[in-house]
Order: C-alpha cells, then sequence, then structure tokens
C-alpha cells in the first residue's frame, strides 16, 4: 500500500478518498498514477473536472473525483496550500465526514483520534460482541478510544485494518459454502447493508454519461442518446451532473465545467 510509506497530507488525503467504497487492490494502480498527474493541492486544484475524471477513470462514485478536486481548490485558496489538521476543519471540505477526517489526522499527523471505518468495526466486533446482532457505532467507539495506542496511532490502526482484512479472508469460505469458517463479523453491524446491483442502475447510467462525455468533449442530448440509447432517466441523471458541477449546459449542449 504506497501510501503507507507517505507522510504527505496530499497523498494521504487523496487515498483516504479513494479508499471509500473502493478496493485496495483497484485504488493501488490508480493512486500511483493520479499522483503522477497530480503531485500536490495545487496541481489538482488547477486542473479541470475532465482532466480529473480522466485521471479517476475506474475507480466508480465519481462524486468523489469531484470532491477531492474542490478540496484542493479550498486548501489551495482558504488555506494557503496546506490541509487543516483539526476534524472541525477537515469535515468543512467536500466529501469530507468525521471518520475520513479523523483517519487523515491519524495517518498524516500521527495524532490520536478515534475512528471507525470497515475493518475496525469488523474487528471489534468479533472480538467485544460475539453473538450479538445490530451493533452499533455508538457502542464500538467507547472501546475504540479505550484501546487506542496515543504513542503511535497511525501504526495501530494499521494493525486493525490489516487484521480486520485478515478476518473478512477467514470468513470467505464460509459464505461460498456456508460452512467451515465464522461468519463475517461485520454482518452483525447495525450499518450493514447489502450492496444493490450496479448494472442497470441510475449510477450506472450517470458513469455511462460521463464516460461519453469524456470521450466526445461536448455534447447534445440526441448525440448522447444515440451513443448510449433511449433511456427514460437521461434527462434527470443530466441535470443532476449539471447540478453537481460536472457538467454545464449552454445553448443545448452539455460540456465539462
Amino acid at each position: 500500500m504506497p501510501w503507507r510509506s507517505s507522510r504527505s497530507p496530499y497523498r494521504v488525503f487523496v487515498s483516504e478518498i479513494m479508499l471509500q467504497q473502493t478496493s485496495v487492490a483497484m485504488v493501488t494502480p490508480r493512486y500511483q498514477a493520479f499522483l503522477k498527474s497530480f503531485p500536490s493541492f495545487k496541481a489538482l486544484a488547477a486542473a479541470s473536472v475532465q482532466e480529473v475524471l480522466k485521471a479517476w477513470k475506474g475507480l466508480g462514485y465519481n462524486r468523489r473525483a469531484l470532491a477531492l478536486l474542490q478540496s484542493a481548490r479550498i486548501v489551495t485558496s482558504v488555506h494557503h496550500g496546506r490541509l487543516p489538521r483539526t476534524a472541525e476543519a477537515l469535515v468543512q471540505l467536500p466529501g469530507v465526514g468525521p471518520a475520513t477526517a479523523a483517519a487523515v489526522i491519524v495517518y498524516a499527523f500521527n495524532e490520536p483520534v478515534p475512528f471507525i471505518e470497515t475493518n475496525v468495526r469488523r474487528v471489534f466486533i468479533h472480538f467485544f460482541f460475539p453473538g450479538e446482532d445490530g451493533v452499533t457505532d455508538a457502542r464500538i467507539l467507547p472501546l475504540v478510544e479505550r484501546t487506542l495506542d496515543r504513542a503511535n496511532p497511525r501504526e495501530w490502526f494499521y494493525a486493525l485494518m490489516d487484521y480486520g482484512t485478515f478476518l473478512a479472508a477467514q470468513s470467505k469460505p464460509a459464505r461460498r459454502s456456508g460452512h467451515g469458517a465464522p461468519e463475517d463479523a461485520l454482518r452483525r453491524s447495525s450499518r450493514y447493508r447489502r450492496q444493490a446491483a450496479f448494472d442497470g442502475s441510475h449510477r450506472q447510467l450517470r458513469g455511462r454519461i460521463l464516460k461519453a462525455m469524456l470521450e466526445k468533449g461536448r455534447a447534445r442530448l440526441p448525440e448522447l442518446q444515440a451513443a448510449l440509447g433511449r433511456d427514460p432517466r437521461m434527462d434527470a441523471a443530466l441535470r443532476e451532473l449539471v447540478d453537481e458541477g460536472f457538467l454545464g449546459l449552454r445553448g443545448g449542449t452539455y460540456s465539462f465545467r
């Protein structure tokens, strides 16, 4: 995991945004390429939406790419190019919630801030809540606080992440065969939800529109319909992409902002 060898707040920040809802295996090669294109907050802030989406291609959840670009512009213009060191300031950046803010503080600055993410949740449910269902983060967080290594929180959380990954791997045979290994403890979290199917989803349609726009640069609705097929959801998806800041619309022609 190349981000673990870096103490650069920028690199840590990029990795944490990329790792939201995306596996390490998918992030690793794209992380390296992204940093070659945009090696700093300043370089990223100067990029266009189109350039960032091209570098982001394959990671999915394109809102994160736009949020990362917007955050870089705020860090550059408001914080003089330096990432804030407090959770209160970090959560003001687009796409940054409390858990991401805390993770950035831990990994970039090695400051002891408790947080919960997927693998942390898995480890604590496995050890402290055997056999219980619907375990809430409110019950887990005090335990994370009490067990936190305050001298070296960065390495402590890395260890939790790795152990959570190990526990997940141990449970895979059980999910495939129905026996032979322990059930994944994460399924007993109150936050556990089965991911909705991607094929045919509204999110897939948005992604297809952005992919077509990356190829065309600019297009009118009939051109997009010719490329993607007529879909009754397309007008709504295009309005969303305009409202969110991905695309602009002028004289009936869509283009990147």
